[in-house]
C-alpha cells in the first residue's frame, strides 16, 4: 500500500453496512473532516428535478463552460447524499471546467433498484432538455460517479442507448461496483482490505437488489452487448475488491469498439482518494477533471 495512504487507515470505521442510519452518519463525519474545496470560481444552486419523487441536485458551474456532467456520488447504495459529495463535485467542476450536476438520489435499503437509477435517468433528461437554459451544449453531457455512483452512470448510459435517450458524450467510471456475483479473483481475495471489503460490498448489493433479481441495469457488468456506449474513463483502485470486475468491463467494452481510457492505481485502496494529502490522491482527482475536459472539449 501507498505509504501516505496507510497512515490513515485506522482512522477509517470499520463499517459493514448491517446499520444503513449510523453508517450514513459515519460519511457524513468523514466527508466533514475533508478540507473545504475552493468554490471562488463557482456557481452553486440547489435545484428540485420535477419526478415522483423530485429529485435533489447540486449545480456547480464553472464562470466559462460548455459542457456539463451528471454526476452520481458513491455510499453503496446506501450512503451519501449532496453535502458529502460536495467536496468532491465542487473539485471536479473545479479541475475539468465542466458543469457538475450532482444527483441526490434515493438511498437503499428504504429505496432499492431501480429508484436510484430512474433518479438518474431523470436528471440525464432533465438536464439534455434544459440545456440552454443552463449554459450547457447538449452534445456535450457526460454520466459519471464514484462507486455505486460509476455503477449508476454505466446504467445509465445503458438505458440511454437502449431507450434512444439523450445522447451521451461520455462516461466518467470511476472506482466502480458492476457484478453483484462477487465472482472475480479481486472480489474473492480482498476480504478485509480497507474501507470496502467482501462483507460490505456483498450487503450494499442487498440492500440494493432487495427482492429483485439483478439485471444489466442494477449490475452492468450483466450486460452481453457494450457496443454503442459511450467512450469511457474508467479508473480502479490496486486494493479493491471491485478492481478485476472494473477492469474487465473496460476491456470489454474496448472489444465492442468503445474508446476507453483504463488507469489502475498502484498502492490505493477503495475510496483512498479522500485523503488529499497523498500525492496518489492529488493525483487520482487531477487526472478526473483532465479526462472530463478533454472528453467535453474534443
Amino acid at each position: 500500500m501507498d505509504p501516505e495512504l496507510e497512515v490513515f487507515v485506522p482512522l477509517f470505521p470499520r463499517a459493514d453496512l448491517t446499520d444503513p442510519v449510523t453508517e450514513r452518519e459515519n460519511l457524513a463525519r468523514l466527508a466533514g473532516a475533508v478540507a473545504a474545496p475552493d468554490t471562488s470560481n463557482l456557481e452553486i444552486e440547489d435545484r428540485t428535478v420535477p419526478a415522483d419523487p423530485g429529485v435533489p441536485v447540486r449545480i456547480y458551474r464553472p464562470h466559462r463552460t460548455q459542457g456539463a456532467v451528471v454526476w452520481l456520488h458513491g455510499g453503496g447504495f446506501v450512503m451519501g447524499d449532496l453535502d458529502t459529495e460536495h467536496p468532491w463535485a465542487a473539485r471536479l467542476a473545479d479541475a475539468s471546467g465542466a458543469t457538475v450536476i450532482s444527483v441526490g438520489y434515493r438511498l437503499a435499503p428504504e429505496n432499492p433498484f431501480p429508484a436510484a437509477l430512474d433518479d438518474a435517468w431523470a436528471v440525464l433528461n432533465w438536464t439534455a432538455e434544459n440545456a440552454a437554459e443552463l449554459g450547457v451544449d447538449p452534445e456535450r453531457i457526460a454520466v459519471g460517479g464514484h462507486s455505486a455512483g460509476a455503477n449508476l452512470a454505466a446504467a445509465t448510459a445503458l438505458r440511454a442507448r437502449d431507450e434512444q435517450g439523450p445522447p451521451i458524450r461520455f462516461q466518467l467510471l470511476n472506482q466502480p461496483g458492476l457484478d453483484d456475483r462477487q465472482q472475480t479473483w479481486s472480489q474473492r481475495n480482498f476480504t478485509d482490505t480497507p474501507w470496502m471489503n467482501r462483507d460490505k460490498v456483498t450487503a450494499s448489493w442487498r440492500h440494493y437488489l432487495g427482492a429483485r433479481p439483478a439485471t444489466p441495469y442494477a449490475a452492468p457488468a450483466r450486460a452481453a452487448d457494450l457496443s454503442g456506449l459511450p467512450p469511457a474513463y474508467l479508473a480502479t483502485a490496486e486494493l479493491c475488491p471491485s478492481r478485476d470486475e472494473g477492469i474487465d468491463y473496460a476491456l470489454r467494452l474496448l472489444q465492442a469498439g468503445v474508446s476507453v481510457e483504463l488507469h489502475q492505481w498502484p498502492g490505493t485502496f477503495h475510496g483512498s482518494q479522500a485523503i488529499l494529502s497523498a500525492e496518489v490522491s492529488q493525483r487520482q482527482l487531477a487526472e478526473l477533471g483532465a479526462a472530463l475536459r478533454r472528453a467535453l472539449a474534443g
